[in-house]
């Protein structure tokens, strides 16, 4: 068992340096988004902040005075992307002498990554880390009026920033981060060497940003952490995620949604405010990995499986009409076919609506590197293969369950196929296309008249 040396972390108001203000004047930006939401939130910090130092958002590289990549390092072909779109900059650098790219994100937080990038891509003038979002206008102000290659990462944050600026992807939705970092040292995951300590922001900084987005309209919240059943136990002041989640809930906001849950510490007072609450969506993300008790333990996920399972089953008992989605690992080291078929029997039983289904991807210095593995990559994919079969089938047979029901939709937008059509999420988090007359962020009533394997297809109804 990996234990991390705790370091004091402050909360603070985030500042900007008033002759940095116009940093960006005629000049514009443009940010590659890799992996999590964790990420996609922290690209709407970076953006925010760009733009109070005058810098333009554009949406193509092509018009871009200045590019940012946010990476994801998870598995291997998420850093193989990145390299590759690396290269591919190349060329615009040598177009554009006063171009500007920068590397941020997980990825950067990796000591070869950034070695790496210092000796073999020089197109790259800066590489920040997770930990380096308040440092970015000092970062851009060496890099861009003084042309210095700055490398700046810090191995684990020294404050949180309740008031960083942020230029949001939607005016109807949002993620809201309620911590950082992980401490639970799953063997075979990155998350917690890159992404630092698990730390909780305070109550009345969460409270505070919702409130304020409740103000512009907004009308669903995503509570964001590595693990946000583990919100609180590193502060003395015996408010944890369930009390949150009810503080939340009182504010009334049209829905409610959290991601990611460990189900080794999925308390069961959770429940009770989901239960309590009919403005938290119905709808959990509930990673278990592998359906092996033997595997898990190698994995060091805290929890078996038929404390998994029952666990399932009591949420759906007591949550009307909640759908479940996991992930799930196959071919990690040493996994027997026993071990897979265990895995299968447990899907079997349990019948997820979805399933975020991978092969295993070492990661450089997580444990599980280390492991000797003698499944061969061709039988880890027949795995993959015949386990996303059953992926389908039961995601098929979920929908189906909503054909000719009246379902409520959160309305995001246009279908890129189709003007004509709208599209959105119901409370069930299933994608939900319809026609109809209607318009952003509306809350349409939905009757289905066609389901697919991972959507759903209606009309408005009045």
């Amino acid at each position: 068992m990996i234990i991390r040396k705790k370091t004091k972390i402050t909360e603070k108001d985030f500042l900007l340096k008033k002759k940095l203000l116009s940093l960006g004047n005629k000049k514009s930006f443009f940010i590659r988004t890799y992996g999590c939401q964790s990420n996609v939130r922290d690209s709407e910090n970076i953006s925010g902040i760009l733009k109070e130092l005058s810098f333009k958002q554009v949406n193509s590289i092509e018009k871009a005075n200045l590019i940012i990549l946010n990476t994801c390092t998870i598995r291997e072909n998420a850093n193989d992307k990145v390299f590759g779109e690396i290269g591919l900059l190349k060329k615009y650098k040598q177009k554009n002498k006063k171009l500007k790219i920068g590397i941020c994100g997980c990825m950067a937080q990796e000591q070869h990554i950034i070695e790496l990038i210092k000796t073999k891509y020089p197109q790259v003038d800066f590489v920040f880390g997770t930990n380096n979002l308040d440092q970015i206008p000092e970062i851009l102000d060496q890099v861009i009026n003084k042309n210095k290659r700055i490398f700046l990462v810090k191995e684990q944050p020294e404050s949180l920033f309740n008031n960083l600026p942020s230029l949001r992807n939607s005016k109807v939705k949002a993620f809201v981060s309620i911590m950082q970092g992980c401490d639970n040292f799953c063997s075979y995951c990155i998350v917690p060497y890159v992404r630092g300590q698990m730390v909780s922001r305070s109550k009345e900084a969460i409270l505070n940003e919702i409130k304020e987005l409740i103000k512009k309209g907004y009308k669903e919240v995503t509570l964001l952490g590595q693990n946000v059943n583990s919100y609180g136990i590193d502060k003395k002041n015996n408010y944890f995620f369930w009390d949150l989640l009810d503080d939340v809930a009182n504010l009334k906001i049209p829905r409610i949604r959290f991601v990611t849950s460990n189900p080794w510490n999925f308390n069961k007072k959770i429940i009770d405010i989901m239960e309590k609450h009919p403005n938290i969506m119905p709808y959990l993300h509930l990673p278990v990995q592998s359906g092996d008790d033997e595997i898990l333990k190698r994995m060091n996920r805290k929890t078996k499986i038929n404390k998994y399972m029952n666990l399932v089953k009591e949420i759906k008992t007591r949550i009307k009409d909640i759908s479940i989605s996991t992930d799930i690992i196959v071919g990690f080291p040493n996994e027997n076919k026993k071990a897979f078929e265990n895995t299968i029997k447990m899907y079997k039983k349990l019948e997820f609506d979805n399933a975020y289904t991978f092969i295993y991807s070492p990661r450089k210095n997580t444990p599980a590197a280390k492991m000797k593995d003698d499944v061969s990559f061709k039988e880890k994919q027949k795995r993959l293969y015949e386990l996303n079969k059953l992926v389908k089938f039961y995601a098929q047979k979920n929908n189906d369950k909503y054909l000719n029901k009246v379902v409520e939709v959160l309305v995001e937008g246009k279908s890129k196929k189709n003007s004509s059509v709208y599209t959105g999420y119901s409370k069930q988090w299933k994608v939900v296309n319809f026609e109809g007359k209607c318009k952003i962020g509306d809350l349409a009533n939905v009757k289905i008249t066609k389901a697919l394997n991972f959507s759903l297809f209606g009309k408005k109804i009045n």
